[in-house]
């Protein structure tokens, strides 16, 4: 769906949307909301016209994310709450600063930033360990990079278990974005070839706490284990859609080889 589609679409029709999206019934919503399912009902079938804050407040029940809250807003007639401002824009400079900081305090250890469609923001120094080889046009989107055949893919020791990984944190997103954009990127993945069996759980291997990224670099297997990093308090669509992945050592091997090739 477009956003012009959504925007088209009238506020009741959206409320169902999502409030079947989340699973729930109208009794649920109206627990949650401490509202009448009653309300709820005239809302969805459009014999009562929203508030702003009653959008607002069955926004935020609904667990929307901040883009899709001003889908909503405009669909009752109101105007958007959220701002989405350009990365490079001058009230953005404390964010891009921060970021800044984390990537470049990070090195020699890769780290990346991405965007809510997982396509590449920025990137510090150490990720170079990780895109040698890796068909420049794929750079732009971070799991294309991994997992397409002319990527990192062949690289992949544990590609069965990385991929399975990756596509569930993608299905995950989509559950709580309900982005057509990324249902098309996980179709995509799927199609992509994988010689090795891909796990329906995660289940931990001998002395596994952490799903690792094993990695044949350098001649050698570099083993890594990752930590997502969003911002806390977002007010802006730009911002709550960032998240910065960094990525560490998870044995003693590559720490060192990392830290003697950083030296």
């Amino acid at each position: 769906m477009t956003v012009a589609q959504i925007h088209q679409r009238p506020f009741g029709e959206l409320l169902r949307r999502w409030r079947e999206h989340r699973r729930l019934s109208q009794l649920d919503l109206s627990n949650r909301a401490e509202i009448s399912t009653r309300h709820i009902s005239f809302l969805e079938t459009g014999r009562s016209t929203p508030s702003r804050d009653m959008v607002l407040h069955l926004s935020e029940h609904l667990d929307l994310p901040l883009r899709e809250r001003n889908h909503l807003l405009l669909a009752a007639g109101y105007a958007p709450v959220y701002a989405e401002s350009p990365l490079g824009s001058p009230g953005m400079a404390a964010v891009c600063e921060a970021i800044r900081r984390l990537l470049s305090a990070h090195d020699p250890y890769p780290a990346v930033v991405v965007d809510r469609a997982w396509d590449l923001v920025d990137a510090n120094e150490g990720i170079a360990l990780l895109a040698e080889g890796v068909d420049s046009d794929l750079m732009g989107n971070v799991l294309r990079a991994s997992l397409h055949p002319e990527g990192l893919a062949p690289h992949i020791l544990n590609l069965g278990e990385w991929r399975a990984h990756l596509l569930g944190r993608l299905r995950r997103q989509i559950t709580h974005t309900a982005d057509p954009r990324l249902t098309e990127l996980y179709a995509e993945l799927r199609g992509y070839p994988c010689d090795q069996p891909e796990p329906e759980v995660e289940l931990p291997g001998p002395g596994d706490i952490l799903v690792p990224l094993r990695v044949r670099r350098a001649g050698r297997e570099l083993s890594f284990f990752s930590i997502v990093a969003t911002f806390g308090t977002p007010l802006d669509i730009t911002v709550s859609e960032l998240a910065i992945e960094s990525f560490y050592p998870a044995d003693a091997a590559t720490a060192a080889f990392l830290r003697d090739t950083s030296s």
